[in-house]
């Protein structure tokens, strides 16, 4: 069997303002954000170079906006390319966008636009404003992703935190591509610094325990947490060595990707410099864009929040939600 085509584990990325990283390839890296390190740990099936696993990591204009999505797609080959692509060009044009409705709903619309062709996606995509250390987090059918909080110590599935919290109840929304007019709700929540979020495709909760059974959500939280603590830039590796040993043949028979983030407290402010090379930064993209055919066109998002001003309307909007 032919070794596994993936990059060193200290392979490691610091993105810049306008940055669009990721795509559908074996990789293992770390990535720096303003307030985030990052690490994808990524490996295709049958130790292929590019999956059906498709990640990207997006850092605005600014500085102050980091967009994460991992997205598990249907199809092999040059129909996965095809959209991992244009899942790119979707990035770079919401890239400037705090409000993340409109990203996925365009996601939503890719997939339905060739749904004939049986192809269609889970996703989970995540938004992080380094300021507030604010996370909102849209689901589309994928497994629901885990955190683990420096107040409790524990991991705990991410949409009972929410729960807990009294914010929206956790959505249950449809893959990408089922319907056309598809929605997907948003969860909100604070991060504190060294909290932990971890995305992952369905090859974690689909390998099977001890017992032989599938694992699940639950049970795949359960063997998380009973991993000794070590250094989150070691994690991934540990989590995939403790589910290949579970049972023989666990994590052969799918692509497997791990996206992991920690909430690192940097970037509280955004540097004088960042909001004096935003306008310069955007124009630049939207020209490159032009250049390329006018598609994903990265426009800033009109609001309140966007323009910096939005504090006061931001605390006002979670207080409605609550």
């Amino acid at each position: 069997m032919a070794e596994r085509t993936v990059e060193p584990a200290d392979a490691a990325h610091s993105m810049t303002c306008m940055e669009i990283w990721g795509g559908n390839r074996a990789t293992r890296r770390a990535i720096t954000l303003p307030g985030l390190d990052a690490w994808i740990y990524s490996v295709p099936y049958q130790q292929a170079e590019s999956g059906g696993d498709v990640y990207y990591v997006s850092n605005c204009a600014t500085g102050r906006i980091t967009r994460l999505m991992l997205a598990d797609v249907s199809g092999h080959g040059s129909a996965v390319a095809e959209t991992a692509n244009n899942l790119r060009l979707l990035m770079r044009r919401y890239v400037n966008h705090i409000q993340q409705v409109k990203f996925v709903s365009s996601m939503n619309d890719e997939f339905s636009n060739v749904s004939h062709e049986g192809r269609f996606a889970t996703a989970v995509v995540a938004t992080f404003l380094a300021p507030t250390r604010r996370l909102t987090f849209s689901n589309a059918g994928h497994p629901c992703p885990l955190i683990y909080t420096v107040r409790d110590q524990r991991w705990r599935l991410l949409e009972t935190l929410v729960d807990d919290h009294g914010r929206l109840h956790g959505p249950s929304d449809l893959p990408l591509g089922i319907f056309q007019n598809g929605t997907y709700a948003e969860l909100e929540l604070e991060l504190d610094v060294g909290d932990l979020v971890l995305f992952y495709t369905d090859a974690l909760i689909e390998s099977r325990g001890r017992d032989g059974e599938m694992l699940g959500s639950h049970a795949f939280l359960n063997v998380v947490r009973t991993m000794d603590s070590g250094p989150p830039e070691t994690l991934l590796e540990r989590i995939v060595a403790q589910v290949t040993a579970l049972h023989p043949g666990n994590l052969t028979d799918d692509d497997v990707t791990l996206l992991l983030f920690r909430a690192t407290g940097e970037a509280a402010q955004v540097p004088l410099r960042n909001r004096v090379m935003a306008p310069f930064r955007l124009l630049k993209g939207v020209a490159i864009s032009l250049l390329n055919g006018g598609r994903g066109i990265p426009l800033p998002e009109i609001s309140w929040e966007n323009l910096g001003i939005g504090s006061v309307d931001a605390s006002l909007g979670r207080r409605a939600r609550q």
